[in-house]
């Protein structure tokens, strides 16, 4: 994947602004809460028994115990390849889920580059013959499989092999929805990691941006009603859409400004409120692109915009469930304060004995991107996968003995008055969300 921020060359949406990690000897946690904020959320895949140790950080484990778990878990993924080719349609998506969990819970790429080209055939014929579940299976192993690989050669080939296959298949109305979706996935992250071309990423924009714009009338003030089973499947082309802007050259990025920012907020009036979310933090990062761009940027129909935005934050409508206003309430608060002309909301990511700083629209893509991924593995990769580690500036990965982990992990009493402290913290803020003063702005 390109490196440099030059017109000439696609530009790292990665790094911004700070380089990202510094050491800690906190314990792990989650990304910390925004004082105002509603309630922590984070995405957590149920994983079998067979894989639910191995998806575990264990700091202090054994290494002998560690090297015996990655041995165990290459011997499964060889059955699950291996299954692959199983003429039973059940058969073959147990093989990629199992897969799925695999590559998400532990980073395996040496092991993956022996048999990069056998996965990539079965991938393909599973994507081809199957029928909506195994395809939209299928789509999700490849995104998994260019995390593992990385931007290499063998990742870039893996990429190629598969773009117009996945290109054909989120084009094609008649697909189902499911496997569309994922191959939204899979086509945002694949290029952003394995792309080396600007045609590329052009290729892959247009395409993503011809789903999603279906959802946009041209000219038009609210959005034209679509099925809800399309409704996922927006969001997801959207969102991969917005990965690719943090890597897309400048020379670029004026055109798309004026072609997709007086139609995105056309979705903000969507009935589903993941592609309300999404609109607004794709238009967030389409503000922060433009000012990176042209520092005093302007928009034409500011008032508007703000109004929907405002509108959106301090709703109260009793048919939306809950969970769903408060989400969507402490989104919108940060996107109207960041398009009005404020910073972009930190947020702090701690993972063993380091954190991970999210300071910009951008950051906060590609992290939730990935996060969305990888699940319950988000730490482990952190830790692990130089791809990760060099996308969000976390520099190598961190050597550490067994006596200087002993000596950096707390004490059970120091985890308690740390744990108690946060949880005073917690409850003071969320009190103050749950006045309802607190959402009038």
């Amino acid at each position: 994947m390109p490196r440099a921020r030059k017109d000439s060359a696609l530009r790292k949406g990665g790094q911004r602004r700070r380089g990202g990690a510094r050491s800690s000897t906190q314990a792990d946690s989650g990304s910390s809460e925004d004082e105002a904020a509603s309630e922590a959320r984070s995405t957590t895949s149920d994983c079998p028994s067979l894989l639910s140790t191995v998806a575990e950080d264990n700091l202090g484990g054994d290494a002998a115990d560690e090297q015996g778990q990655q041995e165990d878990l290459e011997e499964k993924v060889k059955e699950y390849v291996d299954c692959l080719t199983d003429k039973s349609a059940k058969t073959r998506q147990g093989a990629l889920e199992g897969l799925r969990l695999a590559l998400a819970s532990r980073l395996l790429p040496d092991f993956l580059l022996e048999r990069c080209v056998t996965l990539a055939d079965a991938l393909e014929k599973c994507l081809k013959k199957g029928k909506g579940e195994e395809q939209a299976l299928a789509a999700a192993v490849l995104g998994l499989l260019c995390v593992q690989l990385g931007p290499g050669p063998k990742g870039e080939e893996l990429f190629h092999s598969l773009q117009p296959l996945l290109i054909s298949m989120l084009s094609d109305s008649t697909a189902s929805p499911a496997a569309r979706l994922h191959c939204a996935s899979a086509l945002g992250l694949g290029c952003y990691v394995a792309a080396s071309d600007v045609q590329d990423l052009v290729s892959c924009l247009t395409c993503l941006e011809g789903v999603f714009s279906w959802s946009c009338d041209v000219g038009g003030s609210t959005a034209p009603v679509a099925p809800a089973s399309l409704h996922g499947l927006f969001c997801a082309a959207l969102q991969a859409w917005a990965l690719l802007l943090t890597i897309c050259p400048s020379t670029h990025i004026g055109h798309i400004l004026d072609r997709q920012l007086p139609r995105l907020p056309q979705l903000l009036s969507s009935e589903s409120v993941n592609l309300r979310i999404a609109a607004g933090e794709t238009i967030a990062l389409l503000f922060e692109l433009a000012r990176d761009l042209e520092e005093d940027f302007t928009y034409e129909d500011m008032d508007a915009l703000c109004s929907a935005l405002h509108t959106l934050a301090t709703d109260s409508s009793k048919y939306r469930a809950k969970a769903d206003r408060r989400r969507q309430r402490s989104i919108f608060r940060a996107v109207l304060h960041f398009v009005e002309g404020g910073e972009c909301e930190e947020q702090t990511v701690r993972f063993g004995l380091e954190v991970l700083y999210v300071d910009s629209w951008a950051r906060r893509r590609v992290y939730a991107t990935f996060k969305d991924v990888l699940g319950s593995g988000m730490h482990h990769h952190l830790q692990n996968n130089e791809l990760l580690r060099d996308i969000f500036g976390l520099g190598p990965v961190l050597v550490l003995d067994a006596t200087a982990l002993k000596a950096c992990k707390i004490s059970r009493f120091e985890k308690h008055l740390y744990n108690a402290a946060a949880f005073k913290a917690r409850t003071k803020a969320r009190s103050r969300v749950r006045d309802k003063r607190a959402d009038i702005l």
